[in-house]
């Protein structure tokens, strides 16, 4: 029988995910039943979910959690924390036993803060202490992946069904604000634990559906910053230009859209003369981070969420509003799974951003 990686398939994938602005937390039965809707866009070689909020009583520590092969693996990766942070605790991530998943890494996380004195000899802020400590573990410590990094969030992911990857993490024991969730259809990429969605780094996620063709520019323009791709996917890169352009370049949320999904040229000379000029300097400067293909993401951040389709719009993506509530998923099936009677439906254009944060309204 044919594996994944013998032969393409074309992308199918779902995506889901909400946000209460007002940041209470609700149980992750919800995000199960909406991704759950959409089995038929999977095919049980991935599911994943990412949540916000759920660490309140340690929410200025990093959750590192992390897949280990052995336990070598473990040791070599506590060896070289224990020599860069201060670790509150470390702990094996509780799971539940599911029969459709088999052979499971080790699954386990670290509460961490920086070494002071660490943070004064590299002479680097908080975060990218942190950023390079991922890269280093992932791309050095052979059979250790750290895949999920941020503070008062976490990412569990695997090869499995979402609902029973859900189900394996105890994922409705966890109360959050942000939930996104994911389902894998095959690509070019391996069914693996580490290659599953969601991709993060520190509270950024990223949960994709459809294919990066210009995987190889955008990765080979991150590494002159120092990001390391090692996941074989061509969705981490996304993680990583959020974390560039956002975090370290600073750009408005509506700047790095329109330089990861850019207008096409006969749409920026039919604009004013100042917006065309803006929309010429963001395609200059950033035409690396050009990200072609088809696809539909949310971004997850510890203030809110962004939905995203390509510019010609190949992948879907409907969004709702109901109350404090905001929802975005591949179909509007999985949004009345969770939600019955939405105030309000639409289905954003290409390129054109759902931008959603805390105690603020919807931003398209």
């Amino acid at each position: 029988m044919l594996r994944e990686g013998q032969v393409r398939i074309p992308s199918g994938c779902a995506i889901s995910g909400f946000i209460n602005k007002k940041g209470v937390r609700v149980s992750g039965t919800d995000i199960i039943n909406s991704i759950a809707v959409m089995k038929e866009r999977g095919n049980g070689l991935g599911g994943g979910f990412a949540a916000y909020g759920i660490y309140p009583d340690r929410k200025d520590w990093y959750a590192f959690h992390l897949f280990f092969d052995d336990i070598n693996a473990k040791e070599d990766t506590e060896h070289f924390l224990n020599q860069n942070f201060e670790i509150l605790e470390s702990e094996v991530i509780p799971t539940r036993k599911v029969s459709s998943i088999q052979n499971a890494p080790i699954v386990w996380r670290y509460f961490v803060k920086p070494l002071e004195k660490r943070l004064r000899d590299t002479e680097k802020t908080e975060e990218d202490f942190v950023v390079d400590s991922v890269m280093f573990i992932n791309s050095r410590i052979e059979g250790a992946y750290v895949f999920s990094s941020g503070k008062n969030m976490g990412a569990f992911k695997g090869v499995g069904y979402p609902e029973d990857i859900g189900e394996f993490f105890r994922i409705d024991e966890y109360r959050a604000y942000i939930w996104t969730a994911h389902s894998r259809f095959p690509t070019n990429t391996p069914g693996w634990w580490g290659g599953a969605h969601p991709f993060t780094l520190l509270d950024w996620s990223i949960v994709h559906n459809g294919e990066i063709s210009s995987y190889g520019t955008n990765y080979r323009y991150l590494e002159m910053f120092g990001y390391k791709c090692t996941l074989r996917t061509d969705t981490e890169v996304m993680a990583y230009l959020f974390d560039l352009l956002l975090r370290k370049h600073k750009l408005p949320v509506e700047i790095a859209t329109k330089a990861l999904a850019a207008p096409f040229w006969s749409v920026i000379d039919r604009q004013s003369e100042q917006e065309r000029e803006k929309l010429k300097a963001i395609r200059a400067v950033y035409q690396s981070c050009l990200v072609n293909g088809p696809f539909s993401i949310i971004l997850g951040f510890s203030n809110g969420i962004l939905a995203l389709n390509d510019r010609i719009k190949l992948r879907p993506l409907v969004a709702a509003q109901k109350g404090d509530f905001v929802y975005v998923a591949s179909e509007e099936s999985a949004i009345r799974e969770i939600c019955k009677d939405p105030e309000k439906v639409w289905m954003p254009k290409g390129g054109e951003a759902v931008y959603v944060t805390l105690d603020e309204g919807v931003i398209v």
